[in-house]
């Protein structure tokens, strides 16, 4: 029987646990200082870990720029302190990516809310007709 979570889940997990304390921690850098990191992806040889990220304070495109940068910077302190954690036998690379979603956020529950108002209205308008 198959586990539930395959070895590279695992690892994106143990991953973004552990660079969540870290940069919450141990990071000097204020262009870090509020960085979620919202998901992780693991190659399937466990070669590179895509890291998707977001933060409060980088509002404008150049600042999230800015904070990709920072975190590309210190990967390779970042990619250390994951193998003197671990005990895998290679650590991944580590990639850093901007996600975009949780500004969106309240973008995309107003649509939500739009479409179920529409819905409600469309459903109320049947039940007239009866």
């Amino acid at each position: 029987m198959p586990k539930e979570y395959g070895r590279d889940q695992r690892v994106a997990d143990f991953i973004q646990r552990e660079l969540a304390s870290v940069l919450q921690s141990e990071m000097r850098d204020p262009r870090v200082a509020m960085v979620s990191i919202n998901e992780v992806r693991v190659s399937r040889d466990l070669g590179y870990a895509d890291l998707y990220v977001s933060s409060l304070q980088a509002q404008d495109e150049a600042a999230q720029k800015d904070v990709v940068k920072a975190l590309a910077g210190a990967a390779g302190y970042l990619r250390t302190v994951l193998a003197k954690r671990s005990t895998l036998r290679t650590t991944p690379r580590l990639r850093f990516h901007w996600d975009g979603l949780p500004g969106r956020a309240g973008e995309l529950s107003a649509l939500i809310d739009t479409a179920l108002a529409a819905d409600r209205a469309r459903e109320q308008d049947r039940e007239g007709d009866v």
